[in-house]
């Protein structure tokens, strides 16, 4: 059986800790390496690892010294990890019991340029409530988000459809991207793009996980008024816009950018408004709306700067 890392990430997860080891703890496919990774805690979380690493020998334990965020996190347990296949695991979700095994089955029976599966996840509430499905049935029949398999680089500039929990990665994939880029504040935006131009992507349709939505994870701090997210998804799309190759790509591109722009105007982040614009430009050529949102937050800036000038 190929050897599979778990890299277990934990910040302040102490409620749902016991929960998620547990769940490495009951899967079938047993050729496993668990990294216990604490990006120093607060909340005694790093107790309750230390707690899971003594009951089981072969964890191995990483207590970091101070918060580094996830993409270092990671990458110092994968960096000295060996399994064939890897998962990124925070411990405010739960793997259920076949997620390795079936996961393993179908890199197994893909192509060797397959680097990612991904599947279906289960959402729950901070308290275990089931919420829905991140893959569930449209109203005009099949699903939604719709999956994609394959060579999908337009389809993750595009469109969101991936459920970041499920994803189990070939470790050459991962080893050919350097690891996480640690100067970003996420890392699966950057991951999808970086992966989906030299390796396809397999959806597995089965629920594998369960995903925890709470008002600490990360995605729930996206888009907030100071959070660093906004300017790495500014960066990722740079990144983007270097590794185009077709008229599709750039539609695609041009697609997210402007809905990143929208996003930041809504929340009166101006200057990350106009970096967005500009991107657009290089994508494709801007629509009179556009042009107007573009205007409108070099205002809105201008003023915020006046108003906060005559303040001071």
């Amino acid at each position: 059986m190929p050897l599979v890392t778990i890299v277990a990430l934990c910040h302040n997860h102490a409620p749902f800790v016991h929960e998620a080891l547990d769940s490495i703890l009951s899967q079938t496919h047993l050729n496993l390496e668990v990294w216990l990774v604490d990006d120093a805690s607060t909340d005694g979380s790093s107790a309750i690892l230390r707690e899971y690493a003594a009951q089981n020998p072969t964890w191995k334990l990483l207590l970091l010294p101070e918060n580094v965020g996830n993409c270092r996190a990671f990458n110092a347990a994968f960096r000295q990890s060996t399994g064939e296949l890897v998962i990124d695991f925070a411990t405010d979700d739960v793997l259920l019991p076949e997620r390795v095994a079936q996961q393993v089955a179908a890199f197994e029976a893909a192509e060797p340029t397959v680097g990612v599966v991904y599947s279906n996840a289960e959402l729950i509430a901070e308290d275990g409530e089931v919420l829905g499905l991140h893959h569930r049935a449209g109203r005009a029949g099949g699903v939604l988000p719709r999956p994609a398999s394959g060579w999908v680089f337009a389809e993750v500039l595009r469109r969101y459809f991936i459920s970041t929990p499920t994803m189990m990665m070939r470790r050459a994939c991962l080893i050919s991207l350097g690891g996480y880029d640690e100067e970003l504040a996420y890392e699966d935006f950057d991951f999808w793009v970086r992966a989906s131009r030299a390796w396809q992507f397999l959806y597995l349709d089965a629920v594998t996980t369960r995903k925890r939505k709470h008002p600490r994870s990360m995605s729930s701090r996206a888009y907030q008024r100071h959070d660093p997210y906004l300017a790495s998804t500014i960066r990722v799309c740079e990144k983007a816009l270097a590794l185009l190759q077709t008229s599709d790509e750039r539609t695609a591109l041009a697609t997210r950018v402007r809905w990143e722009m929208r996003q930041a105007i809504l929340r009166r982040r101006f200057a990350e408004a106009l970096k967005l614009f500009v991107l657009l430009r290089h994508a494709t050529k801007p629509t009179l709306l556009d042009l107007a949102l573009a205007a409108g937050s070099q205002l809105a800036m201008k003023a915020t700067l006046a108003f906060n000038q005559e303040r001071a």
